[in-house]
């Protein structure tokens, strides 16, 4: 054995050597405190136990290996003890002699084993001057396990794309080894070794064992409460119910099962650990209860609510104490301020840098249908008054009890027939979602109502608002219908008070649907069935995984930690917004409604009403809104993606033949369908993947989600909501009615009876510590049109297409630039002077409010 290593690395005279490059990380780069496994390497390193390679031959079989690709003979990492040449922090690159032979002609894949005792990440493997071929390049990152850790041997295919019909005969077993690795047997817990794609329902969000009052519905697998489906753990059942997975502890939370390469990466996980320490809510809580000042739980008055960012919360010693015993020094830094003095504060969000209370006019109310945190909702009204489409044997009468008398006054000299003939009328509805919830809703803490907000597009192209109505379950029954209250714009006094409550009914709402449903079902549950089933079906040779898979980065990881603290029971998320313990199911419910092809930016605009499809118009459409922002700039992002991913899939795919004949995709296609979101699978609207057309309609609606939705609906969270005022996520109590008590509150002291109606102190607190979290930018992020390996293709032409995209999304960068110094367009600064930046393609790391990563990464 020893003379064996000591000739391959050493070599002997005879014969050819082929040099190589392996650039890696080693782990105990990445865990500063185990030094341990750098110790135990190097003494593995000396009894011979070392990393150890064989090049798979591209061309020549071994007839009895059943042609498998011949192997060449064990290399092995020289000076692993010695040699350390830093490239990027962490980066350690070792070089390799193989001893070449003939019979193995050009090198398609290779053979890695890892006996050390840790594992380390394996990014590149490059051979130079290969006989007959030059430079082959093989992108590998991917975490290398100990070989006795593994069933099969881990094998890297070069950076070559195949179609599975086209992979070189020696190569095809082991493509179709590595998928079968990848999807694993569906038994058993999974090990942070382990590389296993799975799925599972979202059972994991209950935690029976703690008490009835923490048991929740599993969510996927039934018609009641149909869901996208999660990535499998394999965690046994909770004791108490069999139904339910068993929980991790909280400080168990980073250790929950994704497949290896799907944890985010050492930089942003250093980066998500500093800032996530302010969100735990189980640790911070109990410091934050004892902060609170003349009236616990409430701030006093607006100028109140701005301590928390100008001058920040004074924490007690206790406080102080326990966060030092809990958190590094160098974390504690970004927790509080650095002059010792203890304070806990916010960096300051854009509504409010500017000017402190633009925030509240109608204008900017309505603006951020348009230019917000969610420009997802808004819709054209084709009726008066708005309809219902609740079932009335259940829900009895729902239809809109806002009268002509309402608003015919103030539609510009139109009637509302005209102003609907015309499109200037406009609704934001979160009636028909709240309705069915609210009764149940209302016996938490949380006080709500479902709520419709018309709105008149005005000459200047920006909306005003009309009216809004309040509706609240009958007390008798659903089947009784609603009981309604229309409020109308009022500025002063009594009135105008009143009517700056009925905006923050609505904004609690909009909140509420905007984090349940805009951010968290549409992006980030609606993608993690299409990351699984492509690393279950698409090889990496694949051309569609090779496309798809930067869209993907992160994201299991996320999802992850989310049901582990913030949308299980009891989390951050129930704690947070008005749902509470109803959040999930609620989500299950409209996750009903949800029609994978209308994810399209174009048919949502053209359901929407917001657009009407125009031969001659820009993208195919004419926006009913002509100062749309998110429309803008959105429609110019998708046509991007749109025309990079027709360029790339017809490179490889000639014919739709190619298309059904592609047995990798069609499996993909039907496991995605029938099993990653498989509740629907019987739905009609499916794409059937039988034409090219339909399969850059589905790569381009994958793509457009996962990056440029999900920035538009994420990174304006601190923006926005950051400042709870403008977008409260609970409201405490319903609407001061007259000769009551708060009524009076409310005429002697508006701002403090405000304030006592929306989000707690306390709870304000932990959901700006939440979207401080989420609109924050790792320092390695990939935004749209980069790739985090230039070589991530030996492709000409698909590289060239990609350089153009990128060029493409320069260029609309400069377009939003001009926009958003252009005083034409209303829509896209507002009084608030927060310019609308949430699509521009590329940030810098931190709270920008800008950037388009690639994925959906946070």
């Amino acid at each position: 054995m020893l003379g064996k290593i000591v000739e391959a690395i050493t070599g002997n005279d005879e014969g050819k050597k082929i040099k190589g490059t392996v650039v890696l990380m080693k782990k105990n780069v990445l865990d500063f405190n185990d030094f341990n496994a750098s110790v135990v390497d190097r003494l593995h390193e000396l009894v011979g136990q070392k990393v150890s390679l064989q090049l798979i031959s591209a061309v020549n079989g071994d007839p009895e290996k059943g042609l498998r690709g011949k192997l060449g003979k064990p290399a092995y990492l020289e000076n692993w003890i010695t040699q350390f040449t830093s490239l990027t922090a962490g980066d350690s690159a070792f070089d390799v002699t193989f001893d070449w032979d003939e019979e193995i002609g050009v090198p398609g894949a290779f053979i890695i084993r890892n006996l050390h005792h840790s594992e380390f990440y394996l990014k590149t493997l490059t051979l130079e001057d290969v006989p007959g071929h030059g430079r082959v390049h093989f992108v590998c990152n991917s975490w290398v396990y100990p070989a006795k850790k593994y069933k099969q041997d881990r094998v890297f295919f070069t950076n070559q794309t195949y179609l599975p019909t086209e992979t070189p005969p020696t190569l095809v077993k082991y493509r179709e080894e590595e998928l079968g690795n990848l999807r694993g047997d569906g038994t058993g817990e999974l090990k942070e070794w382990d590389r296993v794609y799975d799925y599972a329902c979202y059972n994991d969000l209950a935690n029976p064992d703690k008490g009835p009052e923490y048991a929740r519905p599993v969510l996927g697998g039934s018609k009641e409460y149909p869901y996208p489906r999660r990535g499998r753990t394999g965690r046994p059942p909770s004791k108490t119910d069999p139904e339910t997975e068993s929980r991790l502890p909280l400080l168990m939370s980073l250790n929950i099962y994704v497949p290896r390469d799907e944890r985010f990466g050492h930089l942003k996980m250093s980066d998500f650990l500093a800032y996530a320490l302010k969100s735990l809510v189980q640790f911070l809580v109990p410091e934050f209860e004892t902060v609170c000042d003349s009236t616990p739980d409430e701030f006093d008055s607006f100028q109140d609510t701005l301590k928390i960012y100008e001058g920040g919360i004074k924490l007690p010693k206790a406080a102080l104490d326990s966060l030092e015993d809990n958190i590094p020094l160098e974390m504690l830094k970004e927790l509080i301020r650095t002059d010792g003095e203890g304070y806990f504060r916010f960096p300051m969000p854009q509504v409010i840098k500017e000017d402190k209370t633009a925030w509240r006019t109608d204008r900017e109310f309505a603006r951020e249908m348009l230019a917000g945190m969610n420009p997802v909702i808004i819709r054209c009204l084709q009726e008066f008054p708005p309809r219902s489409s609740l079932d009335p044997k259940v829900y009895g009468n729902q239809s809109s009890s806002i009268t002509s008398d309402h608003i015919k006054d103030k539609l510009d000299g139109m009637t509302i027939e005209e102003a609907i003939e015309k499109s200037r009328l406009f609704i934001l509805d979160h009636h028909d979602d709240l309705m069915p919830y609210a009764r149940r809703i209302n016996t938490t803490t949380s006080k709500i109502y479902a709520t419709r907000t018309l709105l008149f597009l005005q000459e200047d192209g920006t909306l005003k608002p009309l009216a809004i109505e309040l509706s609240l379950p009958h007390p008798e029954g659903d089947q009784f219908g609603a009981i309604s209250k229309v409020y109308t714009p009022a500025e002063d006094g009594v009135e105008g008070s009143i009517w700056q409550l009925a905006k923050a009914y609505v904004q609690v709402n909009d909140s509420g649907v905007h984090q349940l449903i805009s951010h968290w079902l549409h992006t980030h549950a609606a993608i993690e069935p299409f990351v699984i089933a492509t690393n279950r079906q698409l090889s990496l040779l694949h051309p569609i995984y090779k496309l798809l898979h930067p869209h993907f980065r992160d994201t299991m990881n996320i999802n992850a930690f989310a049901r582990q603290i913030l949308i299980n029971a009891g989390g951050i998320l129930e704690k947070t917004v008005f749902p509470a313990k109803y959040s999930m199911e609620m989500s299950s419910i409209i996750y009903k409604n949800w029609v994978f092809t209308e994810q399209a930016l174009p048919a949502d605009l053209i359901k929407r009403g917001m657009a009407v499809k125009d031969a001659h118009g820009p993208h195919g459409l004419r926006l009913v809104v002509e100062d749309y922002p998110y429309a803008v700039d959105g429609l110019k992002i998708w046509s991007a993606i749109e025309t990079w991913v027709k360029d790339y899939c017809n490179f490889y795919y000639k014919n739709d033949l190619m298309v059904r004949n592609d047995v990798e995709l069609q499996s993909w296609w039907k496991e995605l369908v029938e099993v990653g979101h498989g509740d629907k699978k019987d739905e009609p609207w499916w794409p059937k993947m039988r034409t090219r057309e339909e399969l850059v309609e589905t790569c381009t609606i994958i793509i457009w989600v996962a990056s440029a939705l999900h920035a538009a609906v994420n990174f304006g969270q601190y923006s926005y909501a950051g400042y709870q005022p403008n977008r409260p996520t609970i409201s405490r109590r319903l609407m001061p009615q007259p000769g009551s008590p708060e009524y009076e509150e409310l005429k002697l002291n508006p701002e403090r009876a405000f304030l006592k109606t929306i989000t707690a102190q306390l709870q304000s607190l932990l959901g700006i510590a939440l979207i401080e979290i989420l609109s924050r930018h790792s320092s390695d992020e990939v935004y749209l049109g980069q790739r985090d390996t230039p070589d991530w293709t030996s492709d000409e032409e698909p590289l060239k297409a990609f350089g153009r995209f990128a060029k493409k999304l320069e260029e609309i960068e400069e377009e939003i630039v001009g926009m958003n110094k252009d005083e034409k367009w209303r829509n896209r600064v507002g009084a608030v002077k927060v310019p609308y930046t949430l699509l521009f393609p590329t940030s810098e790391g931190g709270i920008t409010g800008k950037g388009i990563p690639n994925s959906v990464s946070i």
